[in-house]
């Protein structure tokens, strides 16, 4: 079998292996598709070689096949006629057959892999050329993916990595499912996830927020803390979804609960009577400004998203995202939120809104972020840090921290350093004034500035002006000129000595 014949791979070997599969597709799909087919390939593939490794360890150990192929004994269904070596020795209709294969999957595995593979078609020759497609099988071929020789760490993370080259090489589409994770770092670092925290993420793209809440968890205690948590997210596009829910896959984090579903209009979470369910944590990197959004659905609101509030414009749903994060947490709830910097500033109804939001006392932070952090996105953005049960030292205060200017310069996208996120989350651990960086602010102020959270209003960042002494430049200039004559009368007499010499 192929897995007697490879060593295992490294990190490195694995990235580059992974991302020399989509230079076979380049040029013939458009690099926004491909991913998904890729991902697909990836998937299919750990499955099958997983329960190769499943049904091979129960047979040595008990030497029957009926307990060998028993579902309590494999972590995924793979049916005979579905397992890798039968696409493997298909040469004709592969793409028909891959089609018939995870119709088959998905079947015999509901409702753990519903809809993943729904976006796939690999039927279509204009796209899919056989020989195309034989170029992939042969390519994912020449390794095993099984867990003896990649691990779900080694795996989950040189997934990761072919996400955001995909993000990158999709430019701003890129940013449709992919926040730099420098970003959501800082959100995990400052919200501090703890063991059996409820965890949501209503816009969840590729699953980044969840990852990095179980990293965090996993880095500081142990994995098994890491694990107590628990994940929820959901995504209105079904190839970013499927997406998101093999990252978890990957990532052996199968209790995940990621849905699919327009969450403004129909949100999935809901408790035994219907309404929102509430969580410890909500993080979000909603889509910035959309013009065109359910909003007579969200002004007949059964789950109570607009009580105490207006509804939000037909022409940007920023704030409807605000007021269904608001709305999904609990009583002690937090969250951490990527948004546009308009949120902050402006007027009409998303300005009765915000300001609603600041009386009920919900702000706890408001931190700028430097600009051309996203994929195809040059806006720099804010991260809002709302907590429904402020302590008592932070209460009716917000917290500003401008850090616009403190960043990796680079050519196509800017990225922080360890050093920038540390100052960040140091600085709102310690909720104090640091001078051009960062103040605590009151809230008298705040509505004496008519609500308006703009960063530049609080936190004075600009480079101080040098201060002339003129009187001191002007007898330095002084200086200068009788020295310059002094010169000009030496070189004079020095020319007419040697002329008379």
């Amino acid at each position: 079998m192929i897995r007697d014949m490879v060593k295992q791979i490294t990190l490195s070997d694995l990235e580059q292996f992974l991302w020399k599969s989509a230079d076979i597709l380049r040029g013939k799909i458009d690099s926004s598709d491909y991913k998904k087919y890729i991902f697909g390939l990836l998937f299919y593939k750990r499955m099958s070689d997983i329960y190769d490794e499943e049904y091979q360890k129960v047979l040595t150990e008990y030497g029957d096949k009926d307990l060998a192929v028993a579902d309590y004994n494999h972590r995924f269904q793979v049916p005979k006629d579905c397992r890798w070596q039968v696409i493997q020795e298909t040469s004709q209709g592969i793409g028909v057959k891959l089609n018939e294969i995870f119709e088959k999957l998905t079947n015999v595995n509901s409702p753990k892999l519903d809809k993943i593979f729904d976006d796939l078609d690999f039927a279509n020759k204009d796209r899919f050329p056989n020989e195309t497609l034989q170029k992939l099988i042969n390519h994912f071929s020449t390794h095993n993916f099984g867990g003896n020789y990649i691990s779900s760490d080694l795996l989950g993370d040189a997934y990761e990595y072919l996400i955001k080259q995909f993000a990158a090489d999709a430019g701003k589409k890129g940013g449709e499912f992919y926040t730099p994770r420098e970003v959501e770092r800082i959100i995990i670092q400052i919200i501090k996830p703890h063991a059996k925290d409820k965890m949501y993420d209503p816009t969840v793209g590729s699953g980044g927020f969840l990852l990095e809440a179980f990293n965090y968890l996993r880095d500081k205690k142990d994995e098994n803390i890491a694990r107590s948590l628990y994940l929820h997210g959901q995504e209105i596009n079904i190839s970013t979804f499927a997406i998101a829910k093999i990252n978890m896959f990957l990532h052996g984090l199968d209790s995940a609960d990621i849905r699919k579903g327009d969450t403004l209009a129909n949100p999935q979470f809901l408790d035994e009577i219907g309404n929102l369910k509430t969580f410890d944590i909500v993080v979000a990197n909603p889509p910035y400004s959309i013009k065109s959004w359910s909003r007579d659905v969200f002004q007949a609101d059964r789950f109570g998203r607009v009580s105490g509030y207006e509804v939000p414009p037909k022409s940007n749903a920023d704030y409807a995202f605000i007021l269904h994060i608001l709305k999904s947490l609990n009583a002690n709830g937090k969250a951490g939120v990527v948004l546009p910097h308009g949120i902050l500033f402006k007027s009409g109804v998303e300005g009765m809104i915000r300001k609603q939001i600041i009386k009920n006392d919900l702000i706890e932070a408001v931190i700028g972020m430097p600009s051309k952090l996203f994929y195809g996105v040059g806006i720099s953005v804010a991260i809002v840090i709302f907590n429904k049960n402020k302590p008592l030292e932070k209460k009716n205060k917000i917290l500003f921290i401008d850090a616009e200017k403190e960043f990796k310069k680079e050519r196509n996208q800017n990225s922080l350093r360890d050093k920038d996120i540390e100052k960040i989350v140091s600085t709102y651990d310690k909720f104090e004034d640091i001078e051009k960086y960062a103040r605590v602010v009151e809230l008298k102020e705040i509505e004496e500035n008519d609500f308006n959270l703009n960063i530049k209003r609080y936190v004075d960042s600009s480079e101080d002006e040098e201060i002339v002494d003129v009187k001191a430049t002007w007898q330095n200039l002084q200086k200068l000129e009788k020295e310059r004559e002094e010169i000009d009368d030496k070189v004079t007499a020095y020319i007419k000595e040697l002329k008379y010499e």
